[in-house]
C-alpha cells in the first residue's frame, strides 16, 4: 500500500491457519497457555512459541507470566472485533469449514465474543434495544438513549462505572453466524456479566458456548423482547 495504514502484515499473521486457530480460541475472552494454544492449533509447542512471538510483537496478543506459566490473551476488544468481522466476511462469501463440530449449532445460538454475547442471543439484545428506541443507531455510531438508560438500570446494571471507563459504552460488532449486528462495548460486556451473575446462563469451560437454563431463557427473552 502506498498510502495509509499497512494492513498486509496483520493480514498475513491472521491468515496463517495455526495462528488463526489460536486467535479464534482466545475469542472466549480467557487467557490460555502456550501449550493450550498449541493444542488448539494442532501444532507442537516449539512451533506455537514462534507463532505466539510474532503475534505478540505485532500487538495482537499480550502475555502475562504467573508462576511458571505464561498466559496469552487478545490485546483488546479491537482485535476481537476484527476477528469476528473477518469471520462474518468469510461466512458471507461461503468460506466455511467442511466439517462442522457437534457444538456448532449451539454456538450459533449463544456464544462469547471476547466479553459480550454473540450469536442469536447477542443479535436479540441489540435488535430489542434498537426497536424500543433504547439505542439510536447511525451506521456504526450507537448511543444509549435516556429511555435505554432507564431500561438497563431497571435490569440491575449500574451504568455509572461503565460511563467512567475509557472504553466506548456501546459498539456495533458484526456477528459472523447471524450476519447482523450484536452489541459490544462496555454495555455489551455488562449484560453478559449480568446474565451469568443472575443465573440466566452459564459459560461452558474450554468453549465459547453459553447455555441458558429454561427459566433463564424465559427471563432473558422477557428482558429483551422482539
Amino acid at each position: 500500500m502506498k498510502e495509509g495504514p499497512d494492513i498486509t502484515r496483520i493480514a498475513a499473521l491472521i491468515g496463517d491457519p495455526a495462528r488463526a486457530n489460536m486467535l479464534t480460541a482466545l475469542l472466549s475472552g480467557k487467557a490460555l497457555t502456550a501449550s493450550e494454544l498449541a493444542h488448539e492449533a494442532g501444532i507442537t509447542a516449539p512451533t506455537a512459541s514462534g507463532h505466539l512471538a510474532k503475534l505478540e510483537e505485532a500487538g495482537l496478543l499480550w502475555r502475562r507470566k504467573q508462576g511458571r506459566h505464561h498466559y496469552f490473551a487478545l490485546a483488546g476488544t479491537e482485535v476481537a472485533s476484527a476477528l469476528e468481522a473477518l469471520a462474518g466476511l468469510a461466512a458471507s462469501k461461503g468460506h466455511l469449514r467442511t466439517r462442522t463440530g457437534p457444538r456448532d449449532l449451539a454456538l450459533r445460538e449463544a456464544r462469547v465474543c471476547y466479553d459480550h454475547f454473540a450469536g442469536s442471543a447477542g443479535v436479540r439484545i441489540f435488535e430489542s434495544l434498537a426497536a424500543s428506541h433504547a439505542l439510536t443507531v447511525d451506521r456504526e455510531a450507537i448511543t444509549l438513549t435516556p429511555e435505554g438508560e432507564a431500561r438497563i438500570t431497571a435490569l440491575g446494571i449500574d451504568l455509572a462505572p461503565l460511563k467512567a471507563k475509557r472504553r466506548p459504552l456501546c459498539r456495533a460488532c458484526l456477528d459472523w453466524s447471524e450476519r447482523r449486528t450484536h452489541l459490544a462495548g462496555a454495555l455489551g460486556a455488562a449484560i453478559l456479566t449480568h446474565a451469568t451473575t443472575v443465573g440466566w446462563a452459564t459459560r461452558t469451560n474450554g468453549s465459547r458456548l453459553i447455555t441458558f437454563s429454561k427459566k433463564g431463557a424465559s427471563e432473558f427473552e422477557s428482558a429483551f423482547p422482539i
